[in-house]
């Protein structure tokens, strides 16, 4: 329990009443656990959500035809987008640049935190990174699947979860334990737009699915959301300011909140339109079932989804850490001595003000 949550001794002035906020106890000390209490809650109950939405998707998406049939339409359909085939054209450094791009994530995060001198918070997000990364190699090869064979009958290696998505926001929301609590917002914002980058240029490369990249934000969900719900567990975190803690984030916030609204949004309105898209693997350009505009769609739509799901990722996890402060608190100001003890320092070890309550000794 950290030392904000602690009973002072002797009792409080007043017992705690019903309304007393965050704040009270942090100054008052007098609702132990509470605010450690309440991010733990919400903490691990995003977590518990984050793997039964994994569960969903795993079953509705990979397990059953219909999903399948989509997944397999929004992957055939990147080659009827213009759009996209004339970027990957036009661009094809794009995907050194990816690759660039994930390396240097990889070497961010440690040096912010080892610059910083945050050691164990740069050890702790530097081991969610791995977790997520082993729990996605495990899905891959040991989660029950039909087989997926290319048109010459090779046997096609799943792509479920999306092992770049994966590493590229297990580095957006690993930044929150390393960087300052002012800063979070912006950094970690601007951190996940970069993840929503990444997984939509796996789609539109035809790396992966829609439902991998929506697996894997939803693995590095759950695996940040459980460790920031142990770490309020051991009571490393703490109240922070109030007063304009989000305004530093919003450049980087508010676009990702558009790209989570709208990206859910739109990739939710198409859904039900793309359902009803032929089964890609028999489709045959020129064909009678060959709809090149439905295929387009698919693609399009879980573009969208993809995005709004990693975005919404983010967002998450900034609410969640909402006036949290996970750094130690400085080490205050101590007095100590003869004098002190004969001036009647606590017996706990209280921390002991500049002014004693020795009457006989007085300061002119």
């Amino acid at each position: 329990m950290a030392s904000y949550d602690r009973s002072r001794a002797g009792g409080s002035p007043r017992p705690p009443r019903t309304g007393d906020t965050w704040w009270y106890a942090a100054v008052a000390a007098e609702a132990p656990g509470s605010f450690s209490t309440r991010v733990r809650t919400r903490t691990r109950r995003a977590c518990l959500g984050a793997v039964l939405v994994l569960t969903v998707v795993y079953a509705g998406l990979v397990l059953t035809a219909t999903g399948r049939r989509w997944g397999d339409a929004a992957l055939t359909g990147r080659r009827t987008d213009t759009v996209v085939t004339t970027l990957l054209r036009e661009h094809p450094s794009l995907s050194g640049l990816t690759t660039l791009s994930l390396v240097l994530g990889c070497l961010l995060l440690p040096a912010v935190g080892l610059i910083r001198r945050r050691y164990a918070l740069t050890g702790l997000a530097a081991g969610a990174v791995v977790t997520a990364l082993a729990i996605t190699a495990l899905l891959q090869r040991y989660a029950p699947r039909p087989r997926f064979l290319d048109p010459g009958g090779a046997l096609v290696p799943s792509g479920f979860p999306s092992a770049q998505t994966t590493l590229a926001l297990g580095i957006a929301l690993g930044l929150a334990l390393v960087v300052p609590q002012r800063q979070r917002g912006l950094v970690v914002g601007a951190a996940t737009l970069w993840a929503v980058a990444v997984g939509a240029y796996t789609l539109a490369d035809g790396r992966h699915r829609p439902g991998d990249v929506i697996a894997g934000a939803l693995v590095v969900l759950a695996v940040h959301c459980g460790l920031h719900s142990l770490l309020a567990r051991k009571g490393r975190v703490r109240p922070a300011a109030r007063r304009g803690a989000a305004l530093p984030g919003l450049p980087a916030t508010l676009p990702l909140l558009l790209v989570a609204a709208g990206g859910l949004g739109a990739g939710l309105w198409l859904l039900g339109a793309t359902l009803a898209v032929p089964d890609a693997a028999l489709a045959v350009p020129g064909a009678a079932s060959y709809d090149a505009a439905g295929f387009r769609l698919a693609h399009r739509c879980g573009q969208a989804l993809a995005a709004g799901v990693v975005a919404t990722t983010g967002l998450l996890l900034l609410v969640l850490l909402r006036h949290v402060e996970l750094e130690r608190p400085p080490v205050p100001f101590r007095l100590g001595g003869p004098f002190v003890e004969a001036a009647g320092a606590p017996a706990d070890a209280e921390l002991v003000g500049p002014f004693t309550e020795d009457l006989d000794h007085e300061i002119s």
